[in-house]
């Protein structure tokens, strides 16, 4: 039993390997490009030892989910004008 619990994490590793190996063949010969499954699970992997990794790809996950209004730091679509009791809109094309 001691034997195979020692060789869980080489065991991960050669797979990983093996699998970016294939994922570097396939990807060559195909045009669009995919998110890989090595590099996911790297990630997850070095997770697993490192909280401060997990930390990373909970922002990394969150700011992804962010408005690019948001991130460009565009004027909003709708503003209200209180003082004058309108409703302002603003067009998208319009700049």
């Amino acid at each position: 039993m001691a034997a195979l619990f020692q060789w869980t994490i080489p065991g991960w590793v050669i797979l990983l390997v093996l699998v970016a190996v294939y994922e570097l063949t396939v990807n060559k010969r195909r045009r669009r490009r995919r998110t890989p499954i090595s590099g996911t699970f790297t990630d997850e992997f070095t997770a697993l030892f490192y909280s401060t990794k997990r930390m990373e790809l909970d922002h990394r996950e969150s700011v992804s989910m962010l408005r690019d209004e948001q991130d460009q730091g565009a004027p909003p679509l709708i503003g209200v004008d209180l003082a004058g009791r309108k409703v302002v809109l603003r067009r998208v094309g319009n700049e």
